[in-house]
């Protein structure tokens, strides 16, 4: 079987990590006040830095056809000669998934127990920890406990984490059926993408060897009851010499297009994923129609290789052949000595912590931090749930874009690798007949120690209107269509009202539309609510309609700290009629 490349050269001395920013990103997290992590193994194993993640909120939700920006940082570079990179995002929804209401993972077949959190279905784990590993995988010098598909060269433990199958999990695109299904796949190499998008479950389907399900409740436990994953030991399996009823069935494909593949954006390694300009990267989902659904969730996930060796092209023939030796991996050419038996007798060999010669003639060796579990390796992160929705009749035609909240209450200390507040997009390009539907939701159940404004633990946020830039800089903005959108995004005080009606229109409910953005009304309880404190953490205005072509600035009043944070935003809006 063929596998994504994977990982960077010094792995094994990090963290870390990918994280997902907009929408949410779980990193296993539920609803707790500590900093790190309380269970890590919850729903997935993210192999990330214990404290990044967001608390959950209450449901976002996203209509059919809306434009939503998916923003992440991945920490060892994409698009770089460091390292080969692919970015597999991935959807699923089903009536089963849940956030949950306990930090524990979830036990066996408790599929229908609303405490424990589940995106995958007790049925995929069963399966998957009955099911024979992909034994033409390379494994380096790794040695795994068994022979079922949860024990893989990343976790050769077969730790379990939620119901995630982990052979499913570290390769892709996988030759089992999977729950999930594919939205674009980034990579370094956009020659695979035909590969990609031909054997994606999407359009392709999968094969596997079925046992009826009470049997398997009843054996799974037992390590010598592995199903066979071809036809032929499938129609003659038995345990224990004795016949066992096994189909060797078709699993439908997703009967949806193939996934996207584009080449995957640059990042700078180790400095949480920066992208071009110090952004964070992103990726525009145009969710699909038809797929509407009250649970669903969104996975990303990052497979890094080192280039050490040709990862595409190593497979279980390159294995070990006793737990003393490394690999059988020839490292001879990509260092330019003379053979094989020369690299090994200088310990250029695949192997956990080599000792190597590196000048000739000299018995000195130098030890490499190498861990070849880690070298060609995954990182994930999933959303919360979210739900997607029919679009509204009177918004049938129209194009909606999703205006988001990222981040957590705290100063970029305290929060990382999480992030601090700001907008999602921070710069929103439409036309005047769009519709922008602003939405955002927070915790209140960040550290009470978490440095901000208002009360503490509490994620607040809101939009006025600012005052156009005061510092220009550079040139008008040709590329955005003439409008003069270079410079600062404002002041820090917000717009007088009687000026932003002039600017954007006078109406009553234009007056009606800013104090909602301003007030977040109606408050959750009386009193005052100068910081925010009496609203809710979260927030749905709606969609909402520019009718105006214009460069409009704004701010959230109680974040938006001069000391070090910046929480502004702005809208580039054009006249349709222009085109």
């Amino acid at each position: 079987m063929k596998t994504l490349g994977f990982l960077l050269c010094c792995a094994a001395l990090t963290s870390g990590d990918l994280y997902i920013t907009n929408p949410r990103g779980s990193n296993n997290r539920l609803n707790w006040f500590t900093r790190d992590v309380r269970n890590n193994k919850r729903l997935f194993d993210s192999q990330n830095n214990n404290r990044g993640g967001y608390n959950v909120g209450d449901p976002m939700y996203y209509y059919e056809g809306s434009t939503l920006s998916i923003e992440w940082a991945n920490q060892h570079s994409c698009a770089d000669q460091n390292a080969n990179c692919e970015l597999i995002l991935q959807y699923m929804c089903d009536d089963k998934i849940r956030d949950g209401a306990t930090s524990f993972s979830i036990v066996d077949n408790q599929d229908l127990n609303p405490g424990f959190g589940m995106h995958e279905e007790w049925n995929h784990y069963l399966y998957c920890r009955t099911r024979q590993r992909n034994k033409g995988l390379f494994l380096a010098d790794q040695n795994l406990r068994f022979n079922d598909a949860r024990f893989t060269r990343q976790n050769n433990g077969g730790t379990k984490s939620g119901y995630e199958c982990p052979e499913e999990r570290d390769y892709y695109p996988y030759w089992y059926h999977s729950p999930w299904k594919d939205i674009v796949v980034m990579t370094n190499n956009v020659e695979r993408c035909d590969y990609y998008q031909k054997e994606s479950n999407n359009v392709k389907s999968r094969w596997g060897c079925v046992v009826d399900r009470n049997k398997l409740n009843r054996f799974y436990r037992w390590p010598l009851f592995i199903i066979p994953d071809n036809k032929e030991d499938c129609e003659n399996f038995e345990i224990f010499r004795q016949p066992v009823s096994a189909n060797w069935t078709e699993f439908p494909a997703h009967d949806i297009p193939p996934p996207k593949c584009i080449k995957a954006p640059w990042s700078r390694d180790n400095h949480n994923g920066n992208g071009i300009g110090g952004n964070f990267n992103t990726y525009d989902w145009v969710i699909p129609e038809g797929i509407a659904h009250e649970k669903c969730v969104l996975r990303m996930r990052y497979n890094i290789s080192t280039n050490d060796y040709d990862s595409w092209n190593t497979d279980a023939s390159s294995n070990t052949d006793s737990d003393t030796d490394g690999s059988k991996i020839d490292l001879s050419k990509t260092f330019k000595l003379p053979n094989k038996e020369t690299a090994e007798a200088r310990g250029y060999v695949f192997k956990n912590n080599p000792d190597v010669q590196m000048f000739p003639g000299l018995d000195v060796k130098l030890t490499l931090a190498i861990n070849t579990a880690q070298f060609g390796r995954t990182f994930q992160d999933r959303s919360h749930v979210f739900e997607i929705r029919q679009r509204p009749t009177e918004l049938k035609d129209v194009t909606i874009h999703n205006l988001n909240v990222r981040g957590k209450r705290g100063n970029n200390q305290q929060v990382y690798p999480a992030v601090e507040y700001d907008y999602v997009p921070n710069t929103l390009e439409i036309n005047t007949n769009d519709y922008v539907h602003v939405q955002w939701t927070g915790s209140d159940r960040n550290p009470h120690n978490n440095a901000g404004n208002g009360r503490r633990g509490t994620d607040r946020n809101n939009m006025v209107m600012l005052k156009n830039k005061v510092y220009p800089e550079g040139t008008p903005g040709l590329a955005y269509g003439g409008l003069d959108v270079l410079g600062q995004y404002g002041a820090n005080y917000p717009m007088h009202l009687d000026n932003v009606t002039r600017l954007i229109g006078a109406s009553t409910e234009t007056r009606a539309v800013l104090q909602k953005m301003a007030l977040l009304a109606p408050p959750r309880y009386g009193g005052h609510m100068f910081l925010l404190d009496n609203a809710k953490a979260y927030y749905d205005l709606g969609p909402l309609q520019f009718a105006k072509e214009g460069v409009f600035h704004y701010m959230c009043t109680r974040n938006n700290a001069f000391t070090n944070r910046s929480q502004k935003g702005r809208i580039i809006v054009r006249d349709a009629s222009k085109k």
